[in-house]
């Protein structure tokens, strides 16, 4: 489902942004390089809809 309008103040314009510096996503107790976390964010407010690892294969087979 693709988010459509802000929750918080209900703007329609969103956009993409993505962590940055050392703010990637690594698997816990994994040797692994990670992954960006991207983010859908209203422009309107800042407030941050969803967030999501851009490379979901790397968590596989670690445990939760």
């Amino acid at each position: 489902m693709k988010a459509a309008e802000c929750p918080k103040c209900g703007a329609k314009e969103l956009g993409i942004g993505k962590e940055s510096g050392h703010g990637g996503m690594f698997p816990k107790n994994k040797m692994s390089l990670g992954s960006e976390v991207e983010y859908i964010i209203c422009t309107e407010c800042g407030y941050i809809i969803e967030g999501y690892v851009k490379k979901p294969g790397k968590f596989k087979n670690t445990q939760y």
